[in-house]
C-alpha cells in the first residue's frame, strides 16, 4: 500500500514574516506618505507667500496638529485592543485624505488648520491599530524585519513625493494649489488599499471576542515602562526636523535645495530601514537603536557646527540612519515587551507619549533657537550621544529584546 504523497507546501521560499497584512499595509503607507510629503516641504510657503499667514501661523499649526495626534494615537491604541482594527485604520487614513482635500480648498490660514489637526487626527488614529496588525501572526524574533520593511515603504513614499512636488512645481508655472489636488490622488489610493487587510476580528464579527475586554494600562509589563521611560528622555531632546530643514536654510540653500536634501535624507532612511530592522531580529535590540542615536548625535552636531550649504548633503545622510535605526526598530522592540492582547495599548501609549515629548522639545528648542540654531542642537546632539552609550548597558540589566 503506496503512502499518501506529502503536500508540497505552493511557495517554500516565501518568509513566514512577510504576511498579506505587510504587503498591503506596506503600499498604503507609501501612497498615503507620498502625498503627505509632496506637500510638506511647501505647505510653510503656501501659508506665507499665498494666504498671507505670519511665520508665528506657520509653528501654531504644526504644533496643534502634532499635539491632536499625539492624544488621538493613546486613545486609538486602546480601542485596538477591543475593537476590530480595519475600520480605525481605514478611518484614520480616510482623515487624513479628507485634510488634504481641505488644504486644496483653503482660501484662508484657519482651514489650513482645520485640515492640518484632521490629517493629524487621522495619524494619531490609524497608527497603533495598523502597528498591532502588522506583527498579527509573527514570531517575535522576525518583527524587526516587519516594521523595517513596512519603514521602508513608508519612506519611499517620503522620497517619492518632495521630487513629484519639485516636477509638478516646475511644470505647473511654480503654481502651488494644483499640487494639492494633485496629492488628493494617492491619498484616496490609499483608503481604498486598506480593503485588502485582513482583520481577524472582523472575520469573528458578532462572536463574544469580537469585543475584548478592556485591560488597565498598569498592568502593562514592568520591562516595558522601563523602556518607555528611557525612550521618552531621548525624545525631549528630539525636536521637529522642521527645524533641522530651517537651519539648513539659514546655511545658505535655496527653497529646492532645502527640498532636495530632505528628499536624500529619506532616500537614506529608506533605504536603511529594512536592513536595521533585519539586524535588530539578529543582535539585541538596544544596541541597533543605540547605532541609532550615535547618528542622530552626528547629524545634531554636524549641523550645529557646519558652516557650509554643501556640507547639509553630507550632514543629512547621515542622519537618516538615526530614523532607520530606531522608528521602526523602537516599534518591534515594544511589541516584544508585551503580549499580544495589549499590542495597541502598548503602541498607542508609547507613540502618543514619544510623540508629546517631541512637542516639548520642539517648544524648547524653538525657544532657545536663537539667531541660528547651534546651540540647542548642540545640546540635543550631546544628550543622544550619552544616552547611546547607556542603552547597552540596559541591554545587559536585563531588559528584553525578543
Amino acid at each position: 500500500m503506496t503512502e499518501p504523497a506529502t503536500k508540497v507546501p505552493s511557495n517554500p521560499e516565501r518568509p513566514t514574516w512577510l504576511t498579506r497584512n505587510v504587503k498591503v499595509l506596506s503600499g498604503v503607507s507609501f501612497l498615503q506618505d507620498a502625498a503627505s510629503e509632496l506637500l510638506y516641504p511647501i505647505l510653510p510657503i503656501f501659508l506665507t507667500v499665498v494666504l498671507g499667514a505670519p511665520p508665528a501661523v506657520v509653528g501654531a499649526i504644526e504644533g496643534v496638529a502634532e499635539g491632536a495626534a499625539s492624544l488621538t494615537k493613546v486613545a486609538a491604541g486602546r480601542l485596538a485592543d477591543r475593537f476590530a482594527r480595519r475600520p480605525l485604520i481605514g478611518a484614520g487614513y480616510g482623515l487624513a485624505a479628507v485634510g488634504k482635500l481641505l488644504i486644496a480648498l483653503a482660501t484662508a490660514w484657519p482651514l489650513v488648520l482645520v485640515a492640518r489637526v484632521t490629517d493629524r487626527l487621522g495619524k494619531g488614529m490609524r497608527g497603533a491599530p495598523r502597528d498591532a496588525l502588522l506583527v498579527e501572526g509573527v514570531p517575535a524574533g522576525q518583527r524587526g524585519r516587519v516594521f523595517g520593511l513596512h519603514r521602508a515603504a513608508d519612506t519611499a513614499g517620503a522620497v517619492v513625493g518632495p521630487l513629484v512636488g519639485l516636477v509638478l512645481y516646475e511644470a505647473l508655472d511654480h503654481r502651488l494649489r494644483p499640487l494639492f489636488w494633485i496629492a488628493v490622488i494617492p491619498a484616496v489610493a490609499s483608503v481604498a488599499l486598506v480593503a485588502a487587510v485582513r482583520d481577524p476580528r472582523t472575520a469573528e464579527a458578532g462572536s463574544s471576542r469580537t469585543r475584548t475586554a478592556r485591560t488597565p494600562w498598569r498592568s502593562l509589563p514592568r520591562p516595558y515602562w522601563r523602556v518607555l521611560a528611557v525612550l521618552l528622555v531621548f525624545n525631549l531632546v528630539n525636536f521637529p526636523d522642521a527645524l533641522l530643514l530651517l537651519r539648513a536654510h539659514d546655511l545658505g540653500l535655496s527653497t529646492a535645495g532645502v527640498v532636495g536634501a530632505y528628499a536624500v535624507y529619506n532616500l537614506v532612511y529608506a533605504a536603511l530601514s529594512y536592513p536595521a530592522g533585519a539586524l535588530s531580529d539578529r543582535l539585541p535590540r538596544p544596541l541597533v537603536f543605540a547605532a541609532g542615536l550615535v547618528f542622530f548625535a552626528v547629524g545634531y552636531l554636524g549641523l550645529g557646527l557646519i558652516h557650509s550649504p554643501w556640507a547639509v548633503f553630507v550632514v543629512l545622510p547621515l542622519y537618516g540612519g538615526f530614523a532607520a535605526c530606531t522608528d521602526g526598530v523602537g516599534k518591534a522592540w515594544i511589541s516584544t515587551l508585551v503580549p499580544d492582547h495589549q499590542q495597541g495599548s502598548a503602541q498607542g501609549l508609547y507613540q502618543g507619549a514619544t510623540g508629546a515629548a517631541v512637542l516639548l522639545a520642539g517648544v524648547w528648542a524653538g525657544l532657545a533657537w536663537g539667531t541660528d540654531g547651534h546651540l540647542p542642537l548642540l545640546v540635543s546632539g550631546t544628550v543622544a550621544l550619552v544616552l547611546a552609550g547607556v542603552l547597552p548597558a540596559v541591554t545587559r540589566s536585563g531588559f528584553s529584546h525578543r
